[in-house]
């Protein structure tokens, strides 16, 4: 599976994935919004559990990587989440943080939403996040997504709910 973009290579995972994406997800600033940071162990079963996802569903995170220099820069793709008592189809992603502010979790983002719908027979895409994680609502509302809900989570205190529908990604598409 290769998504490709003006500046990047959206890849499935491999274990040889692991080195980069430790950087990324093991980072407290990049994972402020999680519980805490990824340890080894966690990495691993972040690769793992993707590379089910890929044989499950035929998605998962996929690996972004810069095309100009071959870098694996973070992942962004689709998993099935709970998303206030819902299993949805979710658009998530993470990316570097020496990467942050360049659009790329933008770019990556709008390429799996098209993929997403060109690809599967979803009527409404979503993200999700902690409410205090203004950059990742930043990014949904760039892939053309809207703030559906607001609800109490447990792991995140409050999550927001951004989701975008089929039909007004055709919209966006036409115009």
């Amino acid at each position: 599976m290769i998504i490709e973009t003006e500046r990047l290579k959206l890849r499935e995972y491999t274990f040889d994935d692991f080195d980069p994406l430790y950087e990324i997800l093991s980072d407290e600033e990049t994972m402020k919004h999680y519980p805490k940071p990824f340890d080894e162990e966690k990495v691993r079963w972040w690769i793992q559990w993707n590379i089910e996802n890929y044989a499950k569903y035929g998605f998962g995170l996929w690996a972004v990587v810069l095309k100009e220099t071959g870098e694996m820069i973070g992942d962004c793709g689709i998993t099935i989440q709970n998303i206030d008592g819902e299993l949805l189809p979710e658009i998530g992603y993470h990316i570097h943080k020496k990467y942050w502010r360049k659009g790329l979790g933008s770019e990556a983002a709008r390429a799996v939403r098209d993929w997403a719908f060109e690809n599967t027979k979803y009527d409404c895409l979503y993200s999700y996040m902690k409410y205090t994680n203004i950059a990742s609502y930043s990014t949904a509302i760039a892939n053309g997504m809207k703030k559906v809900k607001e609800y109490p989570d447990e792991k995140n205190t409050v999550s927001y709910a951004y989701a975008i529908t089929r039909r007004e990604w055709e919209a966006l598409k036409k115009s």
